[in-house]
């Protein structure tokens, strides 16, 4: 029985693959969990539409993530906290507090994009990872 995987399958394929499985394995399990379709030409079509599809908003989504970036990438921004004795910061700089900056300064970034690896308890210059597209 041949078939079209609609999603990743342990041992058989990837999304998208034509494959070629036994009718019980694919008439009990593969179809009914919708894991896959039967390769008609019908099918075949009507997936490789939704993939086009999927890509052109993929290839979207990616183009302006890489504007962003671009435009991340020139940022410098400055957090103002009070400082005790020794250099040592009251608080910690947070996600919350740079997406806030950036937002002043145009840039709209969710906090939970903005990866701090460890807290910045001292002043200094820092380079912050930002995570816009998965």
């Amino acid at each position: 029985m041949k078939l079209l995987l609609k999603e990743d399958v342990d041992g058989l394929g990837f999304c998208g693959d034509e494959v070629e499985v036994k009718d019980g394995y694919g008439r009990n399990f593969l179809i009914p969990k919708g894991k896959a379709l039967l390769a008609t030409p019908n099918n075949l079509k009507a997936f490789n539409h939704q993939k086009r599809i999927v890509q052109a908003k993929v290839k979207k989504v990616t183009d302006i993530a890489q504007g962003v970036a671009d435009e991340i990438s020139n940022t410098a921004i400055q957090v103002k906290k009070k400082m005790g004795d020794g250099g040592k910061m009251f608080g910690t700089v947070t996600a919350q507090e740079i997406s806030d900056l950036l937002k002043a300064k145009g840039i709209d970034i969710d906090r939970r994009k903005i990866q701090i690896q460890e807290p910045i308890k001292k002043a200094g210059e820092y380079s912050i990872p930002v995570k816009l597209h998965p």
